[in-house]
């Protein structure tokens, strides 16, 4: 971290601290579960028969990518903790 970061850090409350890692944990759960959601949809053949026959289609697949993207998208906002502008 850079030593703006550093002092963007010290400056935050115990409070906005506290919301900052509860954001951040969410952000990673949600961002597993999008990320799951995706590899189910491209690989779907590979966990059911039943399920392939409805969903094993180009459209899904397409979405299936979409998830992947928007979960990873999730975890590098966990990961940033940029949730506030600058003050």
């Amino acid at each position: 971290m850079s030593t703006t970061e550093d002092n963007r850090q010290e400056e935050f409350s115990a409070r906005e601290k506290g919301l900052m890692r509860m954001r951040s944990i969410m952000d990673f759960g949600m961002g597993t579960l999008w990320m799951a959601m995706g590899i189910f949809l491209i690989f779907v053949r590979h966990f059911s028969d039943e399920l392939a026959a409805k969903y094993d289609d180009p459209a899904m697949k397409w979405f299936g990518s979409i998830c992947i993207v928007y979960g990873a998208f999730r975890w590098f906002r966990g990961i940033k903790k940029n949730y506030w502008k600058e003050r």
